[in-house]
């Protein structure tokens, strides 16, 4: 298996990207801050993966640098099997407070960007013969509430987008999910304590969700999957 995973120098998608070499894969993985970059890589790089995983330093926003980033992948495995579009940002206000910027930044990286990212990802997963897109998108995309105008319009617009490519690629043995969590434990919201976290999800069950989709045999194509904490705090 030969996989990009954006976003993957932290939380859910540096999970994903440990799953994947635990299969025996190799995996790109994508991130803003070079130094978490290069700590993920040798992070994932202990115990002997070093030659199975490499790290890019990519805004996904940015057209050029997304489509050099499959063609660098490509080179580097011989090919693409599956993408892992998990990078995305929030920014949690009122509309009627919410600067242009911040508006523009969570559509442009939780939409615009899985657009780039497929759209250059195709052909090669089409040359491949056969492959996986997995969005990673979330229950806000159904379950809307104050101050998340902007990020549930990405999630919601996420959801649709999903829907679509995967009956335009299906025929291509291009299998595409999107993947709907809900609370997680990650860095995301901002930092918590264990005890705060613990009703959440961990990254690690989202990663497993992913890697049980990789799995499904060819005949079969489970869409949408919605993940949520088991007993969530009441409340």
């Amino acid at each position: 298996m030969r996989a990009i995973v954006t976003g993957g120098s932290r939380g859910i998608g540096l999970a994903i990207a440990k799953a994947v070499l635990a299969q025996g894969g190799r995996v790109m993985i994508t991130g803003l801050d070079k130094n978490r970059l290069n700590h993920a890589v040798q992070t994932l790089a202990q115990g002997g993966d070093a030659a199975r995983v490499d790290g890019a330093a990519v805004d996904v926003r940015d057209r050029a640098a997304v489509e050099k980033l499959i063609g660098d992948t490509e080179r580097l495995f011989g090919g693409l099997d599956l993408l892992v579009n998990n990078a995305g940002v929030g920014a949690f206000e009122n509309v009627a407070s919410m600067s242009d910027d911040d508006w523009a930044r969570v559509i442009e990286t939780n939409l615009t960007g899985v657009f780039f990212c497929t759209r250059a990802a195709i052909p090669v997963l089409r040359k491949s013969g056969a492959g996986w897109i997995i969005n990673i998108a979330s229950l806000a995309g159904r379950n809307y509430f104050p101050g998340g105008a902007a990020y549930c319009a990405s999630k919601a617009g996420l959801i649709a987008f999903s829907e679509a490519v995967m009956q335009e690629v299906r025929y291509d043995n291009i299998r595409v999910s999107v993947v709907m969590p809900g609370s997680v434990a990650t860095e995301f919201s901002g930092p918590s304590t264990s005890d705060e976290d613990s009703w959440k999800l961990s990254p690690d069950d989202v990663a497993e969700v992913v890697m049980d989709l990789v799995r499904h045999p060819g005949r079969s194509l489970p869409s949408r999957v919605e993940i949520r904490p088991s007993k969530p705090k009441k409340g």
